[in-house]
């Protein structure tokens, strides 16, 4: 109960903080390599960070366990992590963030017609609040190219739906697994063979001549170990803490950071990104509320 909505908050505001600046690494990254190399490196090497859980993971964990653990991984991590940096090549950082936002929605969505997932009015009132937030977000923003963009928008909302599937997996049939082995299980069935793949590409060579190639590598490093070793790690936990639709609306929180890192990094802001962010924590805390009813 208290000490439960302790944790849960610390970790939220842990994981929108890092995750809120995952863009901004991957804008960066994407000025020396693919969407694809991005996603291999990030993989490959969360999963190298995790490799002193796995040898125990391996052994308590249950076979019939795996095929959801390899489900989680790509879902929650392969898949978007290509899908990502992706609409960033057409996309800013701060409006990908912004997008982010809709995984609440399809967590709810997919979690009450496949997973029977229990909801309440509050979550409702709550999950269409934060919805509206970030479609005010997404009109809020500059773009000269808005019909051209709609292909690298999906990427962003397909990555979402890919979220609220690995949520619920999680919830559902995940929970009695602890997050270190959860998550470097998950990162198995992803880094192994996307790290690999990394090495059939031209990364080598654009990491010895591309100009600011080292950087590059290290705001990815970054990611990968902030970004996706540390932060599901987090996530797994505050899954387990609060439930799949409060841990899925930390993607209402996410927003804010982008923004300030796309503010930081000279992208232009308008009054309705300030009229979404609002709807967007207001939201959250419907939801939060909704939730400690429940737990009490």
């Amino acid at each position: 109960m208290k000490n439960n909505s302790t944790t849960a908050w610390t970790l939220m505001v842990a994981l929108a903080v890092i995750w809120g600046s995952s863009f901004i690494l991957m804008k960066r990254g994407l000025e020396t390599y693919t969407p694809f190399q991005i996603g291999a490196l990030r993989m490959g090497a969360s999963f190298i960070c995790l490799l002193p859980f796995l040898v125990s993971a391996l052994k308590k964990v249950p076979r019939e366990k795996w095929k959801y653990l390899a489900a989680a991984g790509w879902l929650g991590n392969g898949i978007p992590s290509i899908l990502f940096p992706l609409a960033e090549t057409h996309l800013n950082s701060a409006l990908t963030g912004m997008l982010n936002s809709l995984t609440p929605l399809f967590t709810f969505l997919i979690g009450i017609s496949m997973f029977k997932m229990k909801f309440s009015q509050n979550k409702i009132y709550g999950l269409v609040i934060g919805l509206i937030g970030a479609c005010l977000l997404v009109a809020g923003r500059n773009s000269d190219n808005a019909q051209s963009d709609l292909l690298f928008t999906t990427a962003v909302i397909l990555a979402t739906v890919c979220y609220g599937f690995s949520v619920n997996i999680i919830r559902s049939k995940l929970a009695d697994i602890d997050s270190y082995s959860n998550t470097a299980m998950a990162l198995m069935f992803t880094g192994i063979p996307m790290g690999i793949s990394l090495f059939f590409t031209d990364f080598i060579s654009r990491t010895q001549t591309v100009q600011g190639a080292g950087m590059s590598m290290v705001y990815i490093l970054i990611l990968a170990i902030m970004g996706t070793a540390l932060s599901t790690v987090l996530f797994n936990k505050l899954i387990k803490v609060s439930g799949a639709l409060f841990a899925t609306s930390v993607t209402y929180l996410i927003p804010v950071v982008a923004v300030m890192w796309g503010l930081a990094d000279h992208e232009t802001l308008t009054p309705l990104h300030f009229l979404g962010l609002s709807g967007a924590l207001i939201g959250v805390y419907l939801i939060n509320k909704s939730t400690a009813k429940k737990d009490a």
